[in-house]
């Protein structure tokens, strides 16, 4: 009630990226006073249940439902996010250096599609500033993943140094890692899913993963890949070869798209990635496919469109074990955290299912 009365009328009514950066800002500095953050876990956190709770990637995840890239794109407020209700969280994206993104306005809201339009560009702070900010990080209580990315100015050829140098400055402050190379607003970047540039990318970052965990004598972190809900069905099955050749660890499916069909709202124009709503069906698509592809043995975490638990069980019965959100959480606050979680038990039971996993890939039985 405190977000749909008050809080989001005022930040509706703000410039969307101002309001980002005031929310962002607002959950850092909350973080920082003593007891906030149990005052947040009081009004919005979610309460144990064992049967949402899962192991993957040698991580425990409370629940399901996390935090989608692209809101705290420099780690600045996961003690916040930790404490409102999410199962995991991803900081970023985030590139070597810092970068300024692209010009003014390039965040747009689309009310009635229930969907958001960004041309963001991966601005950031960099990984030096990401690192500085995720070694205050006080709570532990779900994992965080690293988004990383390359540099606007680096070539693709290049491409592999920029994954290389995020995982040398932030892998022992992630839990967990994703390639991003499914944005759409850098320029080349998505030609880095396909074919030797994407078999190349992969083993650089699986080899830097590998020498970093040796300098610190532990098995090396789990590395995801976040893939477009663009390409053909040709383009995704060669993609996901080529992924699960790698020996990375999982697929997030999907990034933004550039569809703009069956919206009415008159920011649709606007070029950049469209998330929300409209991608609901699309992405729940390629994860059927890509667990179809992978005979379930590649984790898959399901995003795009999710703002019901019907939304969330959908995905994960198609193949998702884990589901993030983003778009959800702007247009119906954190209080859709317990929606979720509470309505996923409620699914299960219907199914007559005793734990999550068990409805993992079920469309596929």
């Amino acid at each position: 009630m405190l977000y749909s009365s008050i809080l989001k009328p005022i930040f509706f009514k703000m410039d969307p990226e101002k309001a980002h950066h005031l929310v962002i800002d607002g959950m850092a500095a909350g973080s920082r006073i003593p007891g906030m953050t149990g005052i947040m876990n009081a009004m919005y956190g979610v309460s144990e249940s064992p049967e949402l709770r899962s192991e993957l990637f040698g991580l425990q995840f409370p629940h399901p439902v996390g935090l989608a890239a692209g809101l705290d794109k420099n780690g600045k407020a996961p003690d916040g996010f930790s404490s409102i209700g999410f199962g995991f969280a991803e900081v970023g994206t985030v590139t070597p250096k810092g970068q300024s993104g692209n010009e003014l306005p390039r965040l747009f809201r689309l009310p009635p599609d229930e969907a958001l339009i960004n041309r963001m560009g991966f601005n950031n702070e960099g990984a030096a500033a990401m690192a500085a900010s995720l070694a205050k990080r006080k709570i532990h209580r779900v994992p965080i993943a690293v988004n990383i990315g390359k540099n606007k100015v680096t070539p693709n050829e290049l491409a592999h140094e920029d994954y290389q140098a995020c995982i040398r400055a932030l892998y022992d402050y992630g839990d967990f890692f994703v390639v991003n190379i499914s944005s759409p607003n850098t320029q080349g970047l998505r030609d880095l899913q396909h074919g030797d540039e994407l078999k190349k990318l992969l083993s650089a970052v699986m080899d830097e993963l590998t020498t970093q965990a040796g300098a610190r004598r532990e098995k090396p972190k789990s590395v995801l890949v976040k893939i477009a809900p663009d390409m053909s069905e040709d383009q995704l099955e060669h993609t996901v070869a080529t992924i699960m050749e790698s020996r990375v660890s999982g697929i997030i499916a999907t990034n933004t798209t550039l569809s703009r069909e069956g919206l009415v709202h008159g920011n649709a124009k606007e070029a950049g990635g469209l998330s929300g709503l409209p991608l609901k069906e699309r992405s729940t698509e390629v994860i059927r496919s890509v667990y179809h592809q992978t005979g379930g043995q590649l984790p898959i975490i399901g995003s795009g469109g999710i703002f019901t638990a019907q939304d969330a069980y959908d995905k994960i019965r198609a193949g998702a074990s884990l589901v993030e959100i983003y778009t959800a959480l702007i247009y119906k606050g954190p209080g859709v955290l317990r929606e979720l979680t509470n309505g996923l038990k409620e699914c299960l039971r219907k199914d007559g299912y005793r734990h999550i996993a068990e409805a993992v890939g079920a469309d596929h039985r």
